[in-house]
């Protein structure tokens, strides 16, 4: 079977979506770090459509440490699968990439970032490859961190690439690229600024007030879920395809990147392909922490305690579904503060939506880890907030219950429990007053919070409908 090429769009099934434009056509205006199956799927779908009418924008796609991804994406002439998969399953190729650089083509890359005609540089490489510390600062003990310092010209580590283009630029008397980082981290344009200008100032102080005043670091936040490209997906694209695409992704229909409004002339529209624009980022985390992430939580350890496998199932239950429902339109979104352009009662409606895709199978199980990293951010702010402004927190209580209950089930069948603080909760939640027990871990339970007698007794409250085996009740609140 031949592979795909510009060549093969011509002999696609007819049910294949082509590109809206000539991928000979494009040009280079993008530089992406982390070319993974997420930016393929995310970012890259809303430059595809950008390219239709404005053909300045191809992506050189950039991997630092593995050649697969571009060797395909180089084999192929830029081109790849994404297919949606949702109710309504569709395929579309995409041809956003217009070059793709691999390991050991530094030098080619220095020459890229130099070049006047790419505006943009864009980065997916994870929280990690980032070289941050944990309170989000540039860790100067990091390998690659060390190795830049030595050795500028050669960089190993995304910021010092970032750094030694833009070094490059501000010698050259080229305007700097705007970078956006796509990868979830609060805050992340102000993060990739400090890091940068950090590692530029070790280098030269003059640098780094420059990119402190010139460059544009613009907060974002993106959002779909993307599963793996397996052996099985890709014989599925193969098939459908009548061609091998190496590079293909899947991703469901729901798909979500908001960011922050900068300054750049004559730069891509990307709101005209769907990308939000915004003055406030931080909203659209908020409304996203609280509401898909809250709701996740809640539907993990409620769905948990029914004997239920996938948050599609979960949602498959009348009763829970109904339940979360409620919580999100009433409990969470009144925690949230009008956020520009965002309809949060819509935003839950399309999250709920997301929920009842049959073809994501997201294990509750997964979702379940961590709990006491996540209940902070995912619904114990929303608690607090409620009890601040004199609202019910008796729906908001459950899922807390829940996940008291669930921790007491795995220390009880001397089950793993997957989370930083397994031990602490394991002997806190097999004590005889497991509520006591547990709302006492400062970890977990800031201390306003866990002394508040209504927050006390609605979790005592919840808790025993779970421990006896009776939550019915606590499901139609």
């Amino acid at each position: 079977m031949t592979s795909l090429s510009r060549t093969a769009l011509a002999s696609l099934p007819a049910g294949i979506v082509r590109p809206g434009h000539d991928p000979q056509s494009i040009r280079t205006g993008i530089v992406h770090f982390g070319p993974g199956a997420f930016h393929r799927a995310h970012q890259a779908a809303y430059v595809d459509r950008v390219l239709d009418s404005d053909p300045r924008w191809g992506i050189a796609a950039v991997s630092l440490r593995s050649p697969g991804t571009v060797d395909a994406l180089k084999a192929q002439d830029g081109l790849y699968t994404l297919a949606v998969i949702d109710r309504e399953p569709a395929m579309r190729v995409l041809a956003a990439h217009s070059d793709a650089i691999g390991p050991g083509e530094g030098a080619r890359l220095r020459t890229l970032l130099a070049d006047p005609a790419i505006r943009i540089a864009t980065s997916t490489v994870t929280e990690k490859g980032y070289c941050l510390t944990n309170d989000g600062t540039l860790d100067f003990a990091h390998p690659d961190i060390v190795h830049d310092l030595k050795r500028p010209a050669e960089p190993a580590s995304v910021i010092g690439w970032i750094v030694a283009g833009l070094a490059d630029r501000r010698a050259a008397g080229t305007a700097p690229f705007a970078m956006l980082c796509c990868d979830n981290m609060t805050g992340n344009g102000g993060k990739l600024r400090a890091a940068c200008t950090a590692l530029a100032r070790q280098y030269d102080p003059a640098l780094a007030a420059w990119i402190e005043a010139e460059v544009a670091f613009p907060d974002s936040m993106v959002d779909s879920i993307t599963p793996a490209s397996d052996p099985a997906f890709l014989a599925h694209v193969a098939h459908d395809l009548h061609v091998t695409d190496k590079a293909a992704v899947q991703r469901e229909s729901f798909t979500q990147w908001v960011l922050q409004r900068f300054e750049q002339a004559d730069g891509p529209d990307l709101a005209s392909a769907g990308v939000t624009l915004t003055n406030d980022v931080r909203g659209y985390e908020q409304a996203k922490l609280r509401i898909l992430n809250g709701a996740h939580s809640s539907l993990a350890y409620i769905g948990l305690h029914l004997g239920l496998e996938t948050v599609f199932e979960a949602m498959s239950d009348p009763a829970l579904e109904h339940f979360v429902s409620r919580l999100m339109h009433y409990d969470i979104a009144a925690s949230l503060k009008p956020v520009e352009g965002l309809d949060i009662a819509g935003y839950a409606d399309a999250v709920s939506n997301r929920f009842r895709n049959p073809a994501i199978r997201h294990l509750l199980s997964q979702i379940a880890w961590d709990g006491s990293q996540k209940l902070p951010y995912r619904l114990l702010d929303t608690v607090q907030d409620a009890l601040d402004n004199g609202r019910s927190i008796e729906r908001l209580a459950v899922p807390v219950a829940a996940w008291i209950a669930f921790v007491r089930r795995k220390a009880q069948a001397h089950e793993k429990i997957t989370d930083p603080l397994a031990d602490i909760l394991a002997a806190a939640a097999t004590g005889s007053d497991v509520c006591l027990a547990m709302l006492g871990l400062r970890q977990v339970f800031p201390e306003r919070l866990a002394t508040d007698p209504r927050f006390r007794h609605a979790v005592a409250d919840a808790l025993m409908h779970f421990l006896d085996g009776h939550i019915e009740p606590l499901l139609a609140r």
